[in-house]
């Protein structure tokens, strides 16, 4: 195909063990999925309608490289997810179907410009700059699900500066894997190469420039990184 301008190289992840990489095509994410985050953020949660938003697939930061401090914010908050990669996918899927597409896991930051979203809320806005900005997801690499399945009893954990900053394990998701991708499955047809960030437990805080960052998922999974 012979296009006007020369086209974006296709955002990827690595794979853990591998040198083909993992082809991303659309990036999801829960919001509310503790519950002890949606308190600390003066929230509630629905089981019933999950709150789903979206990123840019070339927010994606990979390879351990270093995070832009933004633009236009003076709070960059940290939010620690488990993230799963999908082989395939479909439409209206039941929890037990939602089980099988998952191809694999990884570790990352959802980045959030807290004051933006603050002034969305008040405002009754979409959040899209608070959220979907450059930049705004870190994530490991891709660990496959016949390597490796995290449980309910799998810790995820996030370290700043050597300072833990958020721990929980995987029980304390409100919504599990399976309950999220059939939820999900009935508002957009899933595909292969979709990743979905599957929310954060309680302890968001501030970045600053400099800041050095851990985040484990049990002790297979690890994203490290720096903003700069």
């Amino acid at each position: 195909m012979n296009t006007v301008i020369p086209p974006p190289a296709p955002p990827s992840i690595p794979v853990v063990g591998r040198t083909e990489r993992f082809p991303v095509r659309r990036v999801f994410c829960i919001g509310r999925n503790y519950a002890d985050h949606a308190k600390e953020m003066g929230a509630s949660v629905d089981t019933a309608n999950p709150m789903f938003f979206t990123k840019p697939a070339d927010a994606l930061v990979t390879d351990g490289a270093d995070v832009p401090y933004p633009s236009a914010t003076n709070d960059l908050h940290h939010e620690v997810e488990m993230v799963v990669a999908l082989g395939c996918g479909g439409t209206d899927l039941t929890v037990e179907q939602a089980a099988r597409i998952v191809w694999g896991y990884g570790i990352g930051l959802d980045l959030t410009r807290r004051d933006l979203q603050a002034q969305a809320k008040a405002k009754g806005a979409p959040w899209d700059v608070a959220k979907a900005f450059d930049h705004s997801a870190p994530v490991s690499a891709i660990v496959p699900a016949t390597d490796y399945i995290p449980d309910a009893t799998t810790p995820i954990a996030l370290t700043v500066n050597g300072e833990r900053r958020q721990s929980a394990t995987l029980a304390d998701m409100v919504l599990d894997v399976p309950h999220i991708l059939s939820a999900l499955s009935r508002l957009f047809e899933l595909k292969a190469g979709d990743i979905v960030y599957t929310g954060t437990p309680a302890g968001v805080a501030a970045l600053h420039r400099g800041d050095r960052f851990v985040a484990t998922l049990g002790d297979v999974v690890t994203l490290e990184g720096r903003v700069s």
